[in-house]
């Protein structure tokens, strides 16, 4: 017996998932939605809608028993998609709440999908992000926060607008696109500098169809690899003629600690998106990973490097002038030759000055 498709919606706009859920609907009268929002993030409660193209089937409110969103949304997705399964639909879209990052939850469907399990009835197809290119610079580059736009998730939610769209972006089959690309070039090119090289753009609504969505299914180690700093790859080509610029700033020396600690505004603060990894000497055997977007930068330890090589690899995408600066920062934050001729081991035994950002060292 065929499985049911389920596919996966995420957007930072409210309007755009709504009308793409709205299209999807209409375009195939035999699929339902299940979308998620926040209903009250003080009292923690998570509204759940299900529809079809009639209109409104369920609309339930309910207690949100988990800090974690992620873990409340897929908690009751899946029972919620265990029931459809039994219903009239040839399609299932999950619309995730509006800055929802979409890997946990697409991690978990897969978990239950397999054979012998809850969702055992249904498999994942495309996984779907919308964006609007009058707004995509400014959400991926700005300093805008979620709760100042109120789409924060819970009332500690403190991510950036950016760090939620490049956090879709990055993981989604298919972009869908709105707006002109003629008259938002330079928002064009950008989300073609930081969404999945791997993936799918389509330019307006109206030129996607549920059966394209469905065809294929979604694989998840290669899209979890995606947002996988030990993977991360500059974006081929020069840059645009619209002035987007893709640096790929690469060594295999570590960065120095302390010039990290006291210089990393110099790479991390500018109007850019950047992600990688990266080695210090106090932690050989450490993988730490670099996330930056919308105004802001997360530094953290990822576990030993196994069996690759450590290097140090940021992938900086910026519509300015920042490139030459971000250079020159980058060759003056890594150890110089003579900083590495003389080894690692004097590094072992001096204070951890990156534990804040890292955590704290194991002990040798």
């Amino acid at each position: 017996m065929p499985r049911t498709p389920v596919v996966v919606l995420s957007s930072v706009d409210p309007v755009e998932r709504d009308a793409t859920l709205m299209s999807l609907l209409l375009d195939a009268p035999r699929t339902v939605a299940v979308r998620h929002d926040i209903h009250d993030d003080e009292e923690g409660t998570l509204r759940r809608v299900v529809a079809d193209a009639t209109g409104v089937l369920e609309d339930e409110v309910l207690p949100l028993e988990h800090a974690c969103l992620s873990c409340a949304v897929r908690e009751d997705a899946v029972p919620t998609l265990h029931r459809l399964a039994d219903g009239p639909w040839d399609t299932v879209v999950l619309a995730l709440p509006v800055s929802a990052e979409p890997l946990p939850v697409v991690r978990a469907l897969g978990w239950a999908m397999r054979p012998g399990d809850t969702l055992a009835a249904l498999r994942l197809g495309t996984t779907v992000t919308t964006v609007d290119l009058a707004t995509l610079e400014h959400d991926l580059l700005g300093d805008d926060l979620l709760d100042e736009r109120g789409l924060a998730l819970t009332h500690d939610d403190r991510r950036s607008v950016g760090e939620a769209l490049a956090a879709q972006v990055g993981h989604a089959d298919v972009v869908l696109v709105e707006g002109s690309s003629s008259v938002h070039a330079v928002a064009s090119d950008l989300l073609d500098h930081v969404r999945a090289t791997d993936g799918r753009r389509v330019d307006g609504r109206h030129r996607v169809r549920l059966p394209d969505l469905t065809a294929v299914d979604h694989a998840p180690t290669t899209a979890e690899r995606r947002l996988d700093p030990a993977h991360v790859a500059p974006v081929p080509g020069a840059p645009t003629r619209n002035g987007v610029w893709t640096l790929d700033l690469h060594t295999d020396r570590p960065f120095h600690p302390e010039r990290l600690l006291h210089g990393v505004e110099r790479l991390g603060s500018p109007r850019v998106r950047s992600r990688g990894r990266f080695h210090v000497p106090s932690r050989p055997d450490t993988m730490c990973v670099w996330e930056g977007a919308g105004g802001q930068l997360s530094i953290g330890a990822a576990g030993p490097w196994g069996h690759r090589t450590p290097d140090t690899r940021l992938v900086v995408t910026g519509t300015g002038d920042e490139a030459p600066a971000l250079r020159e920062a980058f060759a003056e934050l890594v150890l110089s030759e003579p900083e590495v001729r003389r080894g690692y081991e004097p590094w072992l035994g001096r204070p951890d000055v990156l534990a804040p950002w890292l955590g704290d060292r194991a002990p040798a």
